[in-house]
């Protein structure tokens, strides 16, 4: 291999060199480029401080709205608790309606029973008068053959 040595002429250096100073305008000046970078880093260090305040402030709107919405939230669990309590009393007064109906299904079966003993009453009393309908009948039946062969014995014994 064999290196070849460019020469760099005066014209190179200074066209490197101002390509240099246009890329990087900290070198134009030997003392000034420490104040430029003293300046630069100043105005970083302010952009920095306004960043860190506004990150504060945006933590600090952040923490309100928390807060402000963990009272809501309170206020939605509060609620939601009032909402269960009452959804509690009306499964009690369900269950005080299902008692109730339980009464009255209790008092419906009762004066079922008292039906069923009526009717088997009226059914013996129906039983019953009907006997002694037919033994009125048999009697009165009875009791006027017997008249009418009395009255026909007297008048055959008179006659």
């Amino acid at each position: 291999m064999t290196i070849m040595a460019a020469k760099l002429t005066k014209e190179h250096l200074e066209q490197i060199g101002e390509y240099l100073v246009e890329k990087f305008p900290a070198i134009r000046g030997g003392v000034k480029s420490k104040s430029y970078s003293r300046d630069f880093e100043i105005e970083i260090r302010e952009r920095i401080v306004r960043v860190e305040e506004e990150l504060k402030n945006q933590r600090d709107l952040i923490l309100q709205t928390l807060n402000f919405n963990g009272k809501q939230f309170e206020q939605v669990d509060k609620r939601f608790e009032q909402v269960e309590k009452r959804f509690e009393q009306i499964d009690k007064r369900f269950e005080q309606v299902d008692k109730r109906f339980e009464q009255i299904d209790r008092r419906f079966d009762q004066v079922d029973k008292r039906f069923e003993q009526m009717d088997r009453r009226f059914e013996e009393i129906h039983k019953s008068v009907d006997k002694r309908f037919t033994m009125m009948m048999w009697f009165t039946g009875l009791g006027l053959t017997l008249v009418t062969a009395f009255i026909t014995g007297v008048t055959v014994l008179l006659k």
